[in-house]
């Protein structure tokens, strides 16, 4: 059965748009943007990945999708606890309830601007 409030991306390359390298799934929240599910394909993870920033290109999607929803770019997740400081040093994400966290504005914005030149000061 498909989840009509969930919308799923996929992360593939210019040169080979078959091959999935990471997938997002996000809703709107009403108030924020919360993140279900981000994956990277296998061959892109460990130290031997193919892509890097994969991962980091899906949440700056998301991102960018809380900003185009009026919602200051506000992104929410549920972490693995074993990955909470991670994302807290790779993406400036915030812990606010267990493993529940949240990238505010500031952190948001500087991961689009990263990872989607054209944006600027909140619009394209």
């Amino acid at each position: 059965m498909k989840d009509q409030q969930k919308e799923t991306y996929k992360l593939t390359t210019v040169s080979n748009p078959t091959i999935i390298q990471g997938l997002l799934s996000i809703s709107n929240a009403h108030d924020h943007v919360f993140m279900h599910l981000i994956e990277n394909a296998n061959f892109n993870k460990g130290n031997k990945k193919l892509y890097k920033g994969v991962a980091g290109n899906l949440v700056a999607f998301a991102c960018k999708t809380a900003f185009q929803l009026g919602f200051d770019g506000i992104v929410s997740f549920v972490s693995k606890t074993q990955l909470i400081a991670h994302y807290q040093k790779t993406l400036g994400a915030k812990p606010f309830a267990g493993n529940r966290m949240f990238i505010d504005t500031r952190e948001s914005l500087a991961l689009v601007k990263q990872y989607f030149k054209d944006f600027e000061n909140g619009k394209f």
